[in-house]
């Protein structure tokens, strides 16, 4: 069991960097926001829970070609790798450009959500910024889960740690007005945004299509690299459940982060600190689950059971250990946090109190995420799709 947990933790090792380093990007543009103001900090998070359920939605999808093409790998068939990575990749970008209209075009219906006015007004502009950049983005992450389905994660990492100080860069030009560029603030960072994500979207294209390692699937684009509704069915199969597991979840936050703007800027600034550092950790929770599911569908693509049940096994108790010591983290450093943040002494003292709540889910968050990963290895999606 100890030597499958290695195996996982050194796949997942990657993947948690990128993901964590894609979740610093937004840390990154609330930190640096929240410099200015807790009314920019506000916008910012109103932004970021509007967003939040279609952006996660479209990540549930882009899930669905790891799984298939680590199934295929484990078969060793790389003529259906090649077929699954092509029609998961159009797939993806219908979602994402769905995805980015109806939050571009919608925009104002922020105006009808009982937000503090003046912070719907410096939302407004932001929300279609970074509407639009969850085109680069999804495409970006289906680039990687196709990357990751092959269990070569280095690339997709080595890019997204590269985007968090190529962000900083433009934030600090954009944000604050520094060598001469207009001080954009909230705006500029929605800009830096877009800029980084299309930067990291364009270099990982151009490797999967240039590099050796993806040579064999790129090489059968001619006959692979056909629409077919059976493979679009596979993949959605896979893709409409797990977008629901994520996006309920994940929806749950949002709605509360909305209905606590109605309080006030103050709690909404509050609750996005503690929310940030709650879906840090979680990211590495989904980092787990997306390594033990691709080790998982690759075993079930050679119909190797034992396996299966080791990786199952192992996996669970280190999510377990996990979630603990998360939990004794915001337990300990619940007054430290927020001041990475926000120095308001009202929006420090209730993030402080948040940060006990989220403490408190920290185990069953990495478990049940862990969990459900493990059995959308093996396909089983409807289960935990129900239970969620």
């Amino acid at each position: 069991m100890r030597q499958e947990a290695s195996k996982t933790l050194k796949l997942a090792f990657p993947i948690i960097i990128g993901e964590l380093a894609q979740m610093a990007l937004h840390i990154i543009d609330t930190a640096m926001v929240g410099a200015i103001s807790y009314k920019q900090l506000a916008a910012a998070a109103l932004v970021v829970n509007a967003m939040n359920i279609p952006f996660v939605l479209g990540i549930g999808m882009t899930i669905s070609v790891s799984q298939m093409v680590s199934l295929a790998h484990g078969r060793q068939d790389e003529k259906r790798v090649s077929h699954y990575f092509f029609n998961g990749f159009w797939l993806c970008a219908v979602t994402a450009l769905i995805i980015s209209m109806t939050l571009v075009f919608g925009k104002n219906i922020l105006y009808h959500l009982g937000q503090d006015p003046e912070v719907v007004e410096l939302a407004i502009p932001f929300l279609q910024l970074m509407g639009i950049s969850i085109i680069p983005m999804l495409l970006f992450m289906t680039l990687k889960q196709f990357t990751d389905g092959l269990q070569f994660t280095r690339t997709a990492m080595i890019l997204s740690l590269a985007g968090m100080p190529i962000n900083i860069f433009l934030n600090w030009l954009l944000i604050y007005g520094n060598w001469g560029f207009p001080r954009l603030e909230l705006l500029g960072a929605g800009w830096a945004t877009l800029i980084t994500r299309s930067l990291i979207f364009l270099v990982l294209g151009i490797v999967v299509l240039n590099h050796q390692t993806f040579r064999p699937y790129v090489s059968d684009r001619k006959v692979q690299w056909k629409f077919r509704a059976k493979t679009l069915r596979e993949l959605l199969y896979i893709g409409i459940p797990s977008s629901l597991q994520i996006g309920m979840e994940a929806g749950a936050f949002a709605v509360s982060g909305i209905i606590i703007g109605t309080i006030g800027a103050v709690a909404q600034a509050s609750h996005q600190i503690a929310l940030s550092c709650a879906s840090f950790t979680f990211m590495v929770s989904m980092g787990l689950a997306q390594a033990s599911s691709i080790r998982v569908s690759n075993a079930f693509g050679s119909m190797n059971w034992p396996k299966i049940a080791l990786i199952g096994k192992s996996t669970l108790w280190t999510a377990l250990i996990y979630g603990i010591l998360c939990a004794i983290g915001f337990t300990l450093f619940r007054y430290q946090l927020p001041k990475l943040f926000n120095n308001n002494a009202l929006v420090l003292e209730m993030a402080a109190m948040l940060l006990l709540f989220a403490a408190i889910f920290q185990i069953s968050d990495s478990t049940q995420a862990i969990g459900a990963g493990l059995l959308r290895g093996i396909k089983d999606v409807r289960v935990p799709t129900i239970l969620i």
